[in-house]
């Protein structure tokens, strides 16, 4: 089975709807969705699209999609995550708090593939090009499968720890490193993809939606920070 990972959409529909034109042009078997789909400014409009898909998708959740559902029944909520979710119906809602945290998935040519997403021990965690192996290696404690895939730190990476090779794939909607969408293809091996989209075209999209996070996310697609933001704000987290 070939797998293509979408990570860390962020409700930005129109990097999501260029990575799946290019997704459907290198088909694979299977997409991987690898959570964070709705915190972000169009976050209704990308739920739905992912949902289209269908039986073609495979989904796990990530921290932010988990924080959006849970900031209904706090008292003190993140105000941007309280939002997103007031934009989702019920229905909504309840598909993203249904995913799983992990799936393993057979990969062609890579055996057994754990995806994840910020690592096998919490969803939380952040690894970057720069993290430690020591700081990584409790992280994968007890995982069988040789590959894992995380995100979670919005910048693409291939590493090893140990006898784990560890890939993130990337943002798709709110990445670090230059203008575009960032996912990964896995089978027979690990590529590492990055598609270009109509930026002025896309922060007209997200600006006419009123909300918290529209001027935040129209900066960050037309003026992204360089990928070694990462590490400076988590490589030793």
């Amino acid at each position: 089975m070939r797998v293509a990972a979408l990570y860390d959409i962020h409700g930005n529909l129109p990097a999501l709807e260029a990575v799946l034109k290019a997704v459907d042009e290198s088909n694979p078997d299977l997409i991987l969705v690898g959570g964070d789909i709705a915190y972000g400014p169009l976050p209704s409009d990308t739920v739905e699209r992912l949902r289209a898909l269908g039986e073609r998708a495979r989904f796990i959740r990530g921290d932010a999609d988990r924080d959006i559902v849970e900031s209904l029944d706090d008292p003190h909520p993140d105000p941007d995550s309280r939002w997103c979710a007031e934009q989702l119906s019920e229905e909504q809602r309840a598909f993203l708090i249904a995913q799983r945290e992990m799936l393993t998935v057979e990969v062609d040519g890579l055996g057994p593939t754990l995806f994840c997403h910020g690592s096998p021990r919490s969803d939380r965690d952040r690894i970057t090009v720069g993290t430690a192996d020591e700081r990584v290696l409790p992280m994968l404690a007890g995982v069988g499968e040789r590959t894992v895939v995380c995100g979670h730190t919005h910048a693409q990476f291939d590493r090893c720890f140990g006898g784990h090779r560890v890939v993130n794939a990337g943002s798709v909607g709110l990445q670090f490193g230059e203008r575009g969408a960032y996912w990964a293809l896995f089978g027979p091996d690990v590529e590492l993809r990055h598609t270009e989209y109509d930026y002025d075209r896309a922060v007209a999209r997200i600006l006419a939606n009123p909300g918290p996070l529209g001027d935040r996310f129209a900066e960050r697609v037309l003026e992204p920070p360089p990928a070694r933001t990462a590490v400076e704000r988590w490589g030793d987290s």
